[in-house]
Formats: structure tokens, C-alpha cells, sequence
């Protein structure tokens, strides 16, 4: 068996009716390049083989009552794809709208915790003859990082790309008895006052640090202390989907002209275009917005566990008019706002979220919602922000020529908006998932990115003439 970190479980205790706690992703597909064509039985027969050789896709939640620790993963012997992987179609005209609807009320439906936590929707009858997929994965069992690798694993460089060979095929999760969940817990258990012991010290000692920094201008922005928006509220069930593809050259045209990196051009992309949606709606903040940041700590943790990460909370200039003097500003404050992250530490989240309680964490997420406290105190980060490198090559899903890849990650109550970016094949791909009741017209804000791209590409070119 396989015990699941406090990160990856907390995860699992945010989750309420409301708040789901699985990422998504949209990807659009080109069937014609699969050999022999298109046909969902093909599709789901190749997932099936593949899905064969990655054990993290046959693994499912066990728990025992008397474990005092966080559940684990063992292997589902019982695993059938046909519970994992749906047809449907898109209802009338096939466009995008129709496509981003059907995708958002699927987004809205929780995992089924009694299997290996993820699902694929196959959906037909697009306007262009293509094929999308629709993929769900609980974030316990997946970060940036892992979630990108489980998917490279069912993509290619060509159409009929091999599959894994068997001898390279991981050992799965095993097996575990409720003795051994219970006996695994105690242990844990016992140890955490001595690791308690050991981390308290070192958090205590962040506060002063972060005001030293701040006085010295070399801090991160502090958590509530964002301004407060339509999208920053108690959350419902229910899902907003909206996307957006630029060209990723005019991406490193902007980048280049201004000596500044293809992750400031991004958060200015995102600054922009929420200004302009924040504009249009009478309720742009006189100060700026902040976004949260995850961060891959895979290369510096050593702590176990699927989801390695921290968070940085970034300002991303919304207030500034000018979106030159935007992106230099975004670009002069990311460097310090890294080296404040990286001063924390890559492994004080995971360190703290080891302590967390699954029945008092559970009880206090499912109050919080009840009570409305996240319209009650001030606003701890306006939205997520996430930026996903992928491969400067075409990729095959499954034998089908990926056209457009969507990530999508969750929302929070509070923090209503997720934006998450990720380049392929020559373009960036803005996905955007919103709580429907608090950004129900968020297409407007996704059709704002190319606008915002046109600016500071406009921009670039003058700074080239001069």
C-alpha cells in the first residue's frame, strides 16, 4: 500500500459538495490521424492497453476506522475501464459555447471515491468533425507535474507511437488489510509530536522574516490583503468553462522586446485581460489584484507523496493603465517574489498539512461554506494563476493529433477564478474555469486575451522601430 502525504490528502478534506477538488483538462483531437480513423471503441480500446502499464491509473482510496492517519492507495482489482471512460456528444450546433457548456457540467460532478479517481468523456458531433476529451483527475492523486506525465504517457511524437514496454512497467499499489492501514497510522501518528517539535521553530520564525522583507521591499504580498471582486465569494457546484489559443511566437516576440520572461508575458496576458473584464463590469480595484501561484518543488523536496508543491502570491499590476509599464512591473517584482517563496522553504506546506485531521478539517471546510466566511474576512488571493511549459513538437493522443490542450484547474471558495496556461506545439492555451454564479459570462474574459496579446505586441514592435 501506498499512504497518501497530508498535502495529497488534504486535498481529499478540502472537498465538499461545492468545492471539488479534481483538475481537468480539455483536449481537442484530430481522429483522422489515428490509423484506420476515428471510432470511440478504438479510442477507449488503445486507453485501455495503455492504461494497463501506469499503475497511478488503477490505484484507489482505502481507509480503515480505527486508522488515525490519512487513507492509502491500493490497487483496484476490480478495475474496468468502461467506468472510467464515456461517450457523449455535444447537443445541437457543436461550437465552442456548446463544447465549454457540456464541459462545465461534467467539471461539475464529483469522482466517484470508491474507484481509481478519474474520468474520461469522449465527446462527438463538433462543428469541425474533430473529437474532444475530457479528462478528470482528483488533485490527491495528482499536481502539475505528475498530471502532465501520466498524460505524456498516453501521447506520442507520431500517430502510432509504441506503447510502454512491459518490462518497464512500475510495481502497482499492493494490497492492505484494515490491520495494516491501522497499525501504519498509529506509527505515523506517534511520530508527529517529534516532527511537530522540529517544524514549529522554523515557522515561527517566518512572520518576522516576512515583515523584514516587506519593509525592505523584497517580500511577496502578504495572504488577505487582496482587494475584493465579483469572483471572490462562496462558490457553488457548479462550473464556468471558457479557453482561449494564442500564438506562442508573439508570446517571445513581447518577450524578447522587453528582456523579460515568457512567464511575465503570461501573467500580463492574465493581468490585461482581467482588467479589461473588471473594466467592463464597473468594479476594476483601485488596487491591484493577486494571484496565487503554485510552484513545482519536485526537483527540491524530499518529502513522499503525488503533489509537490508550494504557493507564491504574486500582484499582478491590474492597476496600471499601461500594459508596457505592466509587464515591466510584473517583471521587476517576480524575481523578488521568488527568491521570498523559495526563502520559505520547498517543503513547509507539505511539512504542515502532514498534522492535518481528516474529521476536524473535514467539519471546519463544510462550516466554512455553510457560514459564507470567505465573504466575511478579507480576501486571501483574488485568483490561481498556473503556467504549464508543454512540448515545442506536435503530440498524438492516443494515435490523434492534438489541435488544442485546455488544463483546468479547480476553484476555492474565495478565490472563484482559475486561469492555468500551458504551451504546445507553437501556442499557448488559456484555459479558464469559474464558479457559474460568480463569472457566468467568462467568455468575455477569455475573447480579452488576445486583445491584451495585441497590445503588447503593438508595443514590442514600436520598442523594435525606436
Amino acid at each position: 500500500m501506498q499512504r497518501l502525504s497530508g498535502l495529497d490528502a488534504s486535498f481529499l478534506y478540502l472537498e465538499t459538495s461545492t468545492q471539488l477538488m479534481h483538475v481537468c483538462g480539455l483536449i481537442e483531437l484530430d481522429g483522422s490521424t489515428i490509423p484506420g480513423g476515428y471510432s470511440f471503441d478504438k479510442l477507449k480500446a488503445e486507453l485501455a492497453a495503455r492504461t494497463k502499464a501506469m499503475p497511478t491509473f488503477r490505484r484507489k482510496l482505502q481507509d480503515s476506522r480505527l486508522n488515525l492517519d490519512h487513507p492509502v492507495w491500493v490497487e483496484d482489482t476490480d478495475f474496468d475501464i468502461d467506468r472510467h471512460c464515456h461517450l457523449v456528444a455535444v447537443p445541437g450546433p457543436g461550437g465552442r459555447e456548446a463544447l465549454a457548456d457540456l464541459c462545465g457540467r461534467i467539471a461539475s460532478q464529483p469522482l466517484d471515491r470508491t474507484r481509481p479517481l478519474w474520468e474520461m468523456w469522449v465527446i462527438e458531433g463538433l462543428d469541425n468533425g474533430h473529437v474532444a476529451v475530457m479528462s478528470k483527475m482528483h488533485h490527491a492523486g495528482v499536481d502539475g507535474v505528475t498530471g502532465a506525465n501520466m498524460m505524456s504517457e498516453l501521447c506520442g511524437l507520431t500517430s502510432d507511437a509504441p506503447r510502454r514496454d512491459p518490462a518497464t512497467i512500475p510495481e502497482g499499489a499492493g494490497k492492505a488489510s484494515s490491520l495494516d492501514i491501522a497499525v501504519g497510522g498509529l506509527l505515523a501518528v506517534a511520530a508527529r509530536p517529534a516532527k511537530l517539535a522540529r517544524l514549529v521553530p522554523d515557522s515561527l520564525a517566518v512572520l518576522p522574516q516576512w515583515i523584514g522583507r516587506a519593509r525592505r521591499g523584497e517580500a511577496m504580498p502578504a495572504p488577505f490583503t487582496a482587494p475584493r471582486t465579483s469572483f471572490n465569494g462562496t462558490i457553488t457546484g457548479h462550473r464556468k468553462i471558457a479557453y482561449a489559443t494564442l500564438d506562442l511566437d508573439k508570446v517571445k516576440d513581447v518577450k524578447n522586446a522587453f528582456d523579460v520572461k515568457v512567464n511575465d508575458v503570461v501573467l500580463t496576458l492574465c493581468a490585461g485581460a482581467l482588467r479589461d473584464y473588471l473594466d467592463g463590469r464597473n468594479e476594476l480595484p483601485d488596487k491591484s489584484l493577486v494571484a496565487m501561484v503554485p510552484v513545482s518543488v519536485h526537483d527540491k523536496s524530499d518529502r513522499p507523496g503525488t503533489n509537490q508543491v508550494s504557493g507564491m502570491f504574486t500582484e499582478l499590476a491590474t492597476q496600471i493603465s499601461d500594459p508596457v509599464q505592466r509587464l515591466r512591473t510584473i517583471g521587476d517584482r517576480n524575481p523578488i517574489v521568488k527568491n521570498h517563496n523559495e526563502a520559505l522553504g520547498a517543503n513547509l506546506l507539505q511539512d504542515w498539512s502532514q498534522f492535518a485531521a481528516p474529521a476536524v478539517f473535514g467539519a471546519a471546510m463544510r462550516l466554512y461554506a455553510r457560514l459564507r466566511l470567505a465573504e466575511r474576512h478579507p480576501v486571501v488571493h483574488n485568483l490561481v494563476i498556473s503556467n504549464v511549459p508543454g512540448p515545442p513538437v506536435p503530440l498524438y493522443f492516443l494515435g490523434a493529433m492534438i489541435t488544442g490542450m485546455f488544463p483546468l484547474g479547480p476553484v476555492f471558495h474565495g478565490a472563484g477564478l482559475n486561469i492555468t496556461v500551458m504551451s504546445l506545439d507553437g501556442k499557448l492555451h488559456v484555459g479558464l474555469v469559474s464558479c457559474s454564479e460568480l463569472a457566468p459570462e467568462l467568455w468575455d474574459l477569455a475573447d480579452a486575451f488576445p486583445t491584451a496579446l495585441d497590445e503588447l505586441l503593438t508595443a514590442a514592435h514600436e520598442q523594435e522601430r525606436k
